[in-house]
């Protein structure tokens, strides 16, 4: 379970990012978080592996107080995080399959990984991770060679290697034409219920959130004004939401 008890963030700059959320996520949902530009949606997600630190409240995983961590029990701990962003984050002049790899770089030697030598399971686990998301034909191929949607998708082979108890996706479609968006998104449906791993993702579309999450978070200025399943989203909840602007939102 992931927990917001009463949590804020404040920048440096006295920008506060979120406000006083309180929020559980059981194990298994699927959450599509959803805003405007600048409403706090990365930063929740952030929040949670600690690439952004909390300046009020508690935020718990598994019971486990996330700002408590240091150390090897931080970087232990968000080895059961997978992070996937809007821009892959691949080499791209190496092959798929040394992408996917890169997932099991902390579990090597120095040596090993100094010279890239991985275990014969660690191959398997990759070839595996590659064939759930239906590219393992694209293993031995550059990075570079491959479509938005494939690399986007070799970007969710890479954090399924890491066998991950949480996936966070921070606007994982902004960047694809509408058919591979919904490509990439029945691949975090289809994982998500057959693999039971959590997932929260930051989307600027909403129709794709209402079609594949299950549950919706809405976000105004840093607080959570909707939360609930995705059949009760109605227009008026929308408005409230976006505060009247969803059509400039999109288009923006």
């Amino acid at each position: 379970m992931i927990e917001f008890d009463k949590v804020g963030k404040t920048y440096p700059n006295g920008f506060n990012a979120l406000k006083d959320v309180n929020l559980k996520i059981e194990q298994g949902e699927f959450v599509a978080i959803i805003g405007l530009s600048g409403a706090g949606k990365s930063t929740l997600l952030r929040t949670i592996n600690r690439m952004h630190d909390i300046t009020e409240g508690k935020l718990t995983v598994d019971g486990t107080d996330v700002m408590q961590l240091k150390g090897k029990e931080l970087r232990r701990f968000r080895r059961k995080i997978g992070m996937i962003f809007q821009s892959f984050n691949l080499v791209t002049r190496t092959k798929v399959i040394n992408n996917v790899l890169m997932a099991k770089v902390p579990d090597l030697s120095f040596i090993r990984a100094l010279f890239g030598i991985y275990p014969k399971e660690d191959r398997l686990a990759a070839l595996e991770a590659l064939d759930k998301v239906g590219i393992l034909d694209k293993a031995f191929v550059r990075a570079d060679q491959l479509s938005g949607g494939q690399q986007q998708r070799v970007a969710l082979a890479r954090t399924l290697a890491q066998n991950p108890q949480i996936i966070l996706a921070d606007e994982p479609v902004a960047s694809l034409d509408p058919v591979t968006a919904k490509q990439v998104m029945e691949d975090f449906q289809r994982i998500n219920k057959e693999m039971n791993i959590t997932i929260l993702l930051n989307i600027h579309h909403v129709e794709l959130a209402l079609t594949y999450a299950s549950r919706v978070v809405g976000i105004r200025a840093g607080q959570i004004v909707y939360d609930g399943p995705v059949s009760d989203v109605n227009e008026e909840i929308l408005n409230n939401i976006y505060e009247g602007k969803l059509e400039q939102e999109v288009a923006g």
